[in-house]
């Protein structure tokens, strides 16, 4: 595909410094609901169509890809009917090359008699965001000269208000029984976590879902065990704001010391001190320890040294060392640390101070200085009183911490008054209500069945589970869905594939959008996608990004090896993550066990810092796999057509168990262009349960033999 132009250097400085004076720091100012979108969906007429392909509709239907265009002629309008009257506040116009050098925005309550809310005789085309006021059921744009020798053409009409008709969704509230509140004065603390601990142990898919949360506070002598679908945080802006002088564990004696099935649990926004000196926080995947100081060491091995996965660090303070020993691959991103030790396949580290050196293959160790585009994910705390979700700003080349050394976090703060407070037994229709309204969406822990999608279309909306909230789709439709807006925030939920197939479980934005969201991207972080395992669930592909820029930041997509509902044809699923935006930073990307390609990635510009795979285990036969001429399909494909493209710290790995005979042709595929480079690229055949032939397209020694030892490639091409 083309290049996709970028700003100008002048407008990226400019857009920074507006965005660097509308930070907001806590308690500063007090954040606004954004406007509602109105428009999308509803009839729509127009004074003339250029052909049937082009109908009034097209402006309206929330696809960049689809547009209005009139005939060659001035006048021209377009308008559509709100159903009922609302009080507008924005009016945004994506014209096509054949725009209005002159036109008006009008307004009627009766589609009658109009009023002009804004107008020009200077229009400039792209993409025009106009501030309106005034009271109506019908909008209009009324062009009065053209721009070229076409007509007027709309890829979107976007009209954005509230309607102030029928029963309001209240905000705020209390966050049910499965979020659990200590202070210093809480009595019993340590039996309530031991509680929850022996329900969740070993409740690998179970229904329970739990939140910890401590007020800002020092805690003593708790040793709080973290189970599955267990989350520990702080209520503090900063993580020294509440301190438990004891530990946060996780360790794997449910699995007779093996940790490589310890998921979905995290800790957040807390400080340790360690009774021993050292934590022990011995997980896999999708178990995030975000925004956490351990005033000690960091062990992340089971006792015994048991095998272990790979996991993820970021935004934390380690002030001894970590403990490595043997997790087979971890990724440490804008953090402080001690001291490293130890590695076994693939260590990866971006903008962490007191990473190891760059040592790929021996030691593993991939170390970039800086991360280039990071926003921390937003939490729950305590103003006083008065909870409210933090948002951290974007930034770009990251190093170390986005707080401590004195000085305030940037970002802003949104009451938890602006925010529907999801709780089990809410309906899609409900969680689309409150996003229509105006509010944010707090999931408390628990498992949301929806019928229909949730569409998340409002610029800047936050969606925040507590306790690994689960969204399951019920009927075959996509979970969730994100508009063709800017910086909304996704974290810290899971989405589980119902027993109807559906297309895809999660997308962010349109198909076929052209809309740059650089300077406000989307960020998807902690947020899981499984197919299977709980039960039977099926769908063709498990994340799909189409909005350009977009940040995902630690993400486990996973089509279940074992649990129930699990065989190559129960719980089947092509493909696990597709990326067709430009510019699209993944940092912390985990999919695995997908039937055909685990990532697929078509837009240019897209970077990756750190992938871990493991080829689906349940292949038949080598037939099941083949992939036309070559010999299964890669974890990691990075479509002909792409340009540029970059990769670092890459692993993939094969465990084919029911036909140990099976060739895979490559872990990697892509073209060999100078623009699509990768850095340190690792095949591994676990025990010799099938092999690769090579690391990358044809280049890269063959795994051999039951040693389980990688075929490593530093750079190509």
């Amino acid at each position: 595909m083309p290049p996709r132009p970028r700003p100008s250097l002048a407008a990226a400085l400019a857009a920074a410094l507006v965005a660097a004076l509308l930070v907001l720091l806590p308690g500063s100012t007090t954040a606004r609901a954004a406007p509602v979108l109105l428009s999308q969906g509803r009839p729509a007429t127009a004074s003339s169509t250029e052909g049937a392909g082009t109908p009034a509709s097209a402006a309206v239907d929330g696809d960049n890809g689809t547009r209005w265009s009139s005939q060659f002629a001035d006048p021209q309008w377009i308008q559509v009917d709100l159903g009922a009257p609302a009080q507008l506040s924005q009016v945004v116009l994506r014209w096509e090359t054949a725009h209005a050098r002159a036109y008006r925005i009008e307004l009627s309550t009766d589609g009658s008699n109009w009023t002009t809310a804004h107008s020009t005789t200077a229009g400039t085309g792209g993409v025009q965001t106009l501030d309106i006021t005034g009271t109506a059921r019908h909008v209009r744009v009324y062009g009065t000269e053209r721009a070229t020798a076409w007509g007027y053409s709309l890829w979107e009409f976007q009209v954005y208000g509230t309607t102030g008709t029928g029963p309001t969704l209240p905000g705020g509230g209390d966050l049910g029984p499965n979020v659990i509140v200590f202070d210093p004065s809480t009595p019993g603390i340590q039996a309530r976590l031991d509680q929850v601990f022996q329900q969740q142990e070993s409740a690998q898919f179970g229904s329970g879902r739990y939140q910890f949360l401590f007020k800002p506070g020092t805690y003593n002598g708790l040793n709080a065990q973290i189970g599955f679908y267990t989350s520990i945080s702080g209520l503090g802006l900063s993580p020294d704001d509440t301190t438990i002088n004891g530990d946060v564990t996780v360790d794997a004696g449910w699995f007779n010391g093996n940790a490589t099935q310890n998921f979905w649990r995290s800790a957040e926004n807390l400080a340790l001190n360690p009774v021993n000196g050292t934590d022990r926080w011995a997980v896999s995947q999708a178990a995030p320890f975000r925004r956490m100081h351990v005033k000690g060491g960091l062990n992340l091995a089971p006792n015994g040294y048991g095998w272990a996965s790979g996991g993820y660090i970021a935004d934390s303070k380690i002030d001894g060392q970590v403990g490595n020993y043997s997790q087979q691959q971890w990724y440490t991103r804008d953090s402080s640390i001690g001291g490293w030790s130890n590695g076994v396949w693939n260590q990866v580290f971006s903008g962490t101070q007191g990473a190891p050196a760059q040592g790929f293959p021996n030691p593993p160790y991939t170390t970039l200085d800086t991360t280039p585009v990071s926003r921390e994910k937003p939490f729950l705390y305590l103003d006083g009183s008065e909870y409210k979700v933090f948002v951290p700003a974007k930034r770009a080349n990251a190093r170390g911490t986005s707080w401590g050394n004195g000085t305030a976090p940037q970002g802003s703060s949104i009451p938890l008054s602006q925010f529907y407070v999801v709780k089990p037994g809410a309906s899609a229709a409900t969680i689309n209500q409150a996003v229509t309204q105006g509010l944010h969406l707090l999931f408390t822990p628990g498992v949301y069945h929806v019928d229909r999608t949730i569409q998340v279309n409002r610029p800047g909306t936050v969606v925040l589970g507590l306790g690994l909230a689960t969204i399951v789709p019920d009927n075959g439709v996509t979970a969730m869905k994100v508009g063709d807006v800017d910086g909304v925030r996704l974290a810290g939920f899971l989405i589980d594939a119902g027993p109807v197939n559906s297309p895809s479980l999660l997308e962010i934005g349109p198909a076929g959008t052209t809309t740059d969201h650089a300077a406000d991207p989307t960020t998807v972080q902690d947020v899981f996608i499984r197919v299977g395992g709980a039960g039977p669930g099926r769908a063709t592909v498990g994340m799909v990004v189409n909005n350009h820029d977009t940040v995902v930041d630690h993400t486990w997509i996973w089509r279940a090896d074992h649990g129930d509902g699990v065989g190559w044809e129960t719980n089947r699923s092509d493909y696990g993550f597709r990326v067709n935006g430009d510019d699209v930073l993944a940092t912390g990307l985990f999919v695995e066990h997908f039937n055909k390609y685990d990532v697929q990635w078509n837009g240019e510009r897209g970077r990756t810092i750190f992938f871990q795979n493991e080829k689906a285990y349940d292949a038949p036969n080598q037939a099941a796999i083949q992939n036309g001429s070559i010999k299964g399909y890669a974890a990691y494909q990075v479509a002909d057509s792409v340009d540029v493209h970059e990769g670092w710290g890459l692993g993939s790995y094969c465990y084919y168990n029911v036909d140990p005979t099976i060739r895979q042709e490559h872990g990697f595929q892509a073209p060999v262009r100078p623009g699509v480079r990768f850095h340190d690229l690792l095949v591994v055949s676990l025990g010799g349960n099938g092999q690769y032939e090579h690391v990358i397209n044809g280049t890269g020694a063959p795994t051999s033999g039951t040693s389980t030892v990688p075929s490593t490639i530093v750079s190509f091409p």
